[in-house]
């Protein structure tokens, strides 16, 4: 397993809309492996593929408490089917926004279809973190990012302050 770099804001990259996986086969698997092994280094609760640069529909997680065992998940192809009209006011932060954090309001209750490690399609019903969790990420595999639910005031500070860090520290290039 291989610790990938993560795109930060404002790489335009994270505004991409990602591509359907066209079938699970070990590229994919190892894919995840990977993204798994990036989310626990961050550390984070979940990754969406784009954020390490793919942009492929899947994402990882893992919202099992600190004390408890590790439950990582994947969910190649995702989507919201049905949502709840109850909502949720959660903080939420992002690998890709380091260190910021504002309350979101969501939908409190989801339920996604995705395809599984095997290819077999999957159903599950999402509540608490976890239907949050989902939203989220499921957002960055289509160029959303938690910042778009903030008032614009907010939004812009945010995307200024990344601009600012990006312009006094450009990430290194790989060459190759």
């Amino acid at each position: 397993m291989t610790v990938r770099p993560l795109i930060l804001l404002p790489d335009r990259l994270l505004r991409e809309v990602s591509k359907p996986v066209e079938r699970v086969d070990d590229d994919v698997r190892k894919f995840a492996d990977d993204m798994l092994e990036t989310m626990y280094d961050a550390p984070g609760i979940g990754l969406a593929a784009i954020q390490v640069g793919e942009p492929r529909r899947m994402l990882v997680l893992d919202v099992s408490e600190k004390e408890e065992e590790r439950d990582p998940r994947v969910f190649i192809n995702p989507e919201v089917v049905a949502s709840s009209d109850e909502r949720n006011v959660h903080e939420e932060g992002c690998l890709s926004i380091p260190d910021y954090y504002a309350e979101v309001e969501r939908p409190s209750d989801v339920t996604v279809k995705y395809i599984d490690l095997d290819g077999k399609e999957q159903t599950v019903e999402a509540g608490g973190i976890l239907a949050t969790c989902l939203q989220h990420e499921i957002d960055h595999l289509n160029g959303v990012l938690f910042i778009d639910y903030l008032s614009r005031l907010k939004r812009d500070m945010v995307v200024r302050k990344f601009k600012k860090l990006a312009r006094e520290n450009p990430p290194a290039r790989m060459v190759g």
